[in-house]
């Protein structure tokens, strides 16, 4: 199979990062500091590297998760869940002193964040070492992707074996302050998929701008750095993204906000698995568009029902 964004596309994917549990907290009125606020309150597997394991698994993609766990019940269930969606977890460690990781948030009555927590002390057990000892994986890998949540030794020697594999490099930042452990291997990066505030933090800008302009700016500041793809997310708006050679806006399918969490990792999943899958750049970011709409729209981290037809029966609709 002939792609120019990987040698080979139809290995798996290595998904390296973060795996827990999500706590989501949906405010019934505005939050008030100090006491108890009313809430509809629902929990769900979660974690950016695990959401994009099942994502990409559900739409046929191999997929081998890169992670670790508690030994607990949490991390039991949360293993048999992938297990059953076809994802190869044989790789997921199981830390006995921390906890299977926890994401803790507060989102008011539109769905838009309030505040959050998370715990992925576990994910420390992704050392050097342990990714040094996966050598043989990355030479039969289609591409890798990683997440914030892994320290920034283990980032250098991702980046290092996935150069030495000649393969794709895909990074979500996962957060605003975990952003930074990405800018000195910019370079290094073929997809890179930050949301606005992270995208504001790569690229040096004070302000924290909604504006599709200006994201699209950050977006094509990026490309000029050496990032291949990015995509940025434009709250309640749609994606921009830039390459050296398009750059585009995709406008927001209309849907209510049901739950946002885990939307932006629907997106960046879809997105890699066109770009595997041989489509154009843009026909990828819009079948990631339908992939953010239909997560968004539904209770949960990811569409448990998601499938590639599910997204182009979205992107008609």
């Amino acid at each position: 199979m002939d792609n120019e964004f990987s040698p080979n596309p139809e290995g798996p994917v290595l998904v390296i990062g973060g795996a827990g549990i999500d706590m989501i907290g949906r405010l019934s009125s505005s939050l008030q500091v100090g006491i108890s606020n009313p809430a509809q309150i629902r929990s769900s597997f979660g974690g950016v590297a695990r959401n994009i394991a099942e994502n990409l698994a559900r739409l046929g993609q191999p997929v081998t998760l890169i992670s670790a766990v508690g030994v607990d019940r949490a991390g039991d269930q949360l293993l048999a869940e992938l297990v059953a969606c076809e994802v190869d977890v044989s790789r997921v460690m199981r830390a006995e002193q921390q906890p299977t990781g926890t994401y803790l948030a507060v989102v008011d009555n539109s769905g838009a964040l309030e505040l959050a927590l998370d715990d992925m002390r576990a994910v420390g057990l992704i050392t050097p070492d342990y990714l040094r000892s996966l050598g043989g994986l990355f030479s039969q890998a289609s591409a890798v992707f990683i997440d914030g949540n892994l320290s920034k030794e283990s980032i250098r020697t991702i980046i290092s074996m996935a150069r030495r594999a000649h393969i794709p490099l895909c990074a979500d930042p996962t957060s605003a302050v975990l952003a930074n452990k990405l800018l000195p291997y910019i370079k290094n990066i073929q997809m890179l998929t930050p949301n606005y505030t992270e995208a504001c933090v790569l690229t040096g800008r004070e302000a924290v701008s909604k504006r599709r302009r200006e994201l699209l700016e950050a977006a094509k500041q990026l490309v000029s750095q050496g990032v291949s793809i990015v995509s940025v997310v434009i709250p309640n708006s749609g994606v921009v993204y830039a390459t050296s050679e398009t750059t585009g806006m995709i406008s927001a399918i209309r849907t209510s906000i049901v739950d946002p969490t885990g939307a932006g990792d629907a997106l960046s999943a879809a997105i890699l698995f066109g770009l595997l899958s041989g489509m154009p750049v843009d026909d990828a970011v819009r079948l990631g568009a339908a992939a953010l709409s239909l997560t968004m729209g539904q209770v949960g981290s990811v569409v448990k029902d998601l499938s590639l037809q599910k997204l182009y029966d979205h992107l008609i609709a």
